[in-house]
């Protein structure tokens, strides 16, 4: 009996492969890095995918190759820089640590990343998933890449009531994954496939497109119709919610922007003034007077809204012409004075404040 249901067991691992794998043949989605799956090329993108759609993510990469072409360039780039080419992913934290794990490839790798998951393990900023994703993808090791999206498809697939937000259940998949990979050679298509059929098919949010999906015909939740029970997931908590109030405080030639600390919430970046709270003109008015600053004009603009993690920015918007901005900073405000020119080209802006760099970027008279 033991036997037979081993046998069994194979059996259905081998029809799930075979299904997947000739879906994907014909299914995959064209994205420039899978045209040359080089280690670099894919490390970069599965690092720009993190938290980031994919359609977002296409331009960036190919903007930051042109600049960064290889490790070795990462290495050597201005922190800076590397802040203003990822101007709007977000989780800057990402490109510091890609930044970290070259200069340590050129160290201790002689400039080539290296292709045992292990040994990806041990770089700054690549996890389980990402070091599966480089292993199978670039070097075709039989190596699991299991992220959100695959445990999606596994606990639907087979009716996995584990809580997918817990380290042992990731664990226990990956474990699980690894038993079942086929041939060296297919693991980087299957992982594909995998994370292909959860982000089009197997959808995360809305109602999955199962008439789609390769595995119609065998999926323990859709035969039951209970897909959208799975994954489960425990609730997160409720975001905290920040009023602030933006100020694009401006002459005819500068705008004034400073640096955020470098640790904590979006570190060593560049934003415009801003104040907690929710501020009227009239509270503007004082504040910039108690500065020293004589406001000619303060109009409000575009009101938006940031959501971090953990965190909501709910922000309101003031644009404040002066006659002349002074080279000193005033009171606490830690200012420095750009032009738009060098605030477009140079300083790295923050996607939380995309509202307002569009503003300013369409702005043509003060």
């Amino acid at each position: 009996m033991k036997l037979n249901m081993c046998i069994e067991s194979d059996i259905y691992l081998k029809e799930k492969t075979e299904k997947l794998l000739n879906w994907y043949a014909e299914h995959k989605r064209i994205l420039p890095w899978r045209s040359d799956p080089s280690p670099y090329h894919v490390w970069l993108s599965e690092i720009m995918l993190q938290q980031t759609r994919v359609e977002a993510v296409k331009d960036y990469y190919e903007r930051f190759l042109r600049e960064i072409p290889d490790i070795a360039a990462l290495a050597e780039a201005e922190e800076e820089r590397l802040l203003k080419l990822w101007e709007g992913l977000g989780y800057y934290s990402r490109i510091r640590n890609m930044q970290k794990a070259a200069r340590l490839i050129m160290q201790e790798y002689a400039g080539v990343l290296p292709d045992s998951y292990e040994e990806l393990l041990r770089l700054p900023g690549i996890g389980s998933y990402t070091a599966g994703a480089i292993s199978s993808i670039a070097y075709g090791k039989a190596v699991p890449a299991v992220d959100g999206n695959v445990l999606r498809v596994l606990a639907r697939s087979e009716k996995d009531a584990r809580d997918i937000s817990e380290a042992a259940t990731k664990k226990a998949v990956f474990a699980q994954q690894y038993a079942s990979l086929p041939s060296a050679h297919l693991c980087g298509a299957y992982n594909q496939a995998l994370m292909d059929l959860g982000a089009g098919v197997c959808l995360p949010t809305g109602k999955p497109k199962c008439m789609e999906c390769p595995w119609e015909d065998i999926c323990k939740a859709h035969a039951d119709s209970c897909e959208m029970e799975y994954p489960v997931k425990k609730a997160l908590k409720a975001r905290k919610i920040q009023e602030r109030t933006i100020l694009l405080l401006q002459d005819k030639q500068r705008i004034v922007i400073r640096k955020r600390p470098s640790s904590g919430l979006l570190a060593g970046m560049y934003e415009y003034l801003n104040l907690e709270g929710n501020l009227t003109p009239d509270e503007v008015r004082r504040y910039l007077a108690d500065a020293g600053i004589h406001s000619l004009r303060i109009t409000p603009i575009v009101s938006a809204k940031h959501i971090f993690t953990h965190l909501e920015w709910h922000m309101t918007g003031y644009f404040v012409y002066v006659d002349e901005l002074s080279d000193f900073c005033p009171q606490d405000m830690d200012a420095i004075l750009v032009s738009t020119k060098q605030l477009l080209e140079k300083y790295p802006i923050p996607g939380a404040f995309r509202a307002y760099t569009e503003y300013i970027k369409n702005k043509k008279e003060y």
